[in-house]
Order: C-alpha cells, then structure tokens, then sequence
C-alpha cells in the first residue's frame, strides 16, 4: 500500500503554524479558491488573517495598493501586479506572508502574449517578493484549481525558508 500523501492546504497549515506566520491572500482569477481551502483546515484562524478577491481593477488599485500606473503599464495579468498585490495584502492585512494570484482562468480573455491559462502568483515575506508565471492548460475549473495548488507550494516553500 502506498503511503498516504498530506494534502497541500493541511501542509501550508502546518508549516504556517509551525513557524508562527501569518498569511493573507489577494485572489482575482482564483475567485477565494485559496482562501477556502486554506479554511477547509480546522484550526486555520492561527495562521490565516484573511483574503481579498481583487476580481476589479478598482479594487487592486483601492483595497490593495497596486499602482493605477502599473495597471496602465503592465495589465492586471502580469508580474508586476502581482507582486504588487502580494505585497499591498501583506501590509493591509498586517501578515508575515502576502500570495496573490492573477491570471486568465478562460474561457474567454486570452490575448496574444497573454493566452488563456497565463497565471501568475505572487508571494511577499519580509522585505522580499518573488512572482512565479505558469501557463496552464485545461479548462477555467482546472486553470483555477492548478493556481491554488501552486499558491499552496509556494506557501509552503516560503514558510520552510523562514
């Protein structure tokens, strides 16, 4: 019989919990996927302080800080926006650890250069942000669910470094 694999949400808790951070999240293309199942977890009100659905421009810009300019610049599905909503969550929600995720769930809203599947998500500890970009294939669930499983590794990867 195989060992049984944790699942990524009850992971993130743990490490999270075992560190003492904190983590706030910042969802557009996600729609709070991650922030569910980051509740899923009984006892998550250790670790988790809360998350934005940024869906708007308006509310990137007004809730969590992004720059109209960067908006302008770069689009809402791009790296500097994330790492711009990773950090702007952070701070407003007064965490260790910002993760935000942007991106193009489909089926609609591709674009060349920006084709449906294009995620990215952001991650902010300390003075430090990194933004990874994925192309996902699939259908909008599956885009959306791949995004929060890589949100969770990121997590978890970022609160083992702490």
């Amino acid at each position: 019989m195989a060992p049984r694999i944790k699942p990524l949400n009850i992971t993130a808790g743990e490490t999270l919990k075992s560190k003492g951070l904190t983590l706030a999240t910042a969802e557009s293309c996600t729609g709070g996927l991650l922030s569910k199942l980051i509740t899923d977890v009984p006892g998550s009100s250790d670790y988790f302080r809360g998350g934005v659905v940024a869906y708007s421009n308006d509310i990137k810009e007004g809730l969590l800080k992004v720059r109209a300019a960067t908006l302008k610049r770069h689009g809402a599905v791009s790296v500097e926006t994330a790492a711009e909503m990773a950090r702007g969550v952070k701070k407003r929600l007064a965490s260790s650890i910002g993760v935000s995720i942007t991106g193009i769930a489909g089926p609609g809203g591709g674009r060349p250069g920006k084709p449906v599947g294009t995620v990215y998500i952001g991650a902010s500890r300390g003075r430090g942000t990194i933004v990874k970009k994925f192309l996902f294939k699939g259908g909008r669930a599956l885009v959306r669910k791949r995004s929060a499983e890589e949100a969770l590794k990121l997590i978890i990867s970022l609160a083992r470094e702490a």
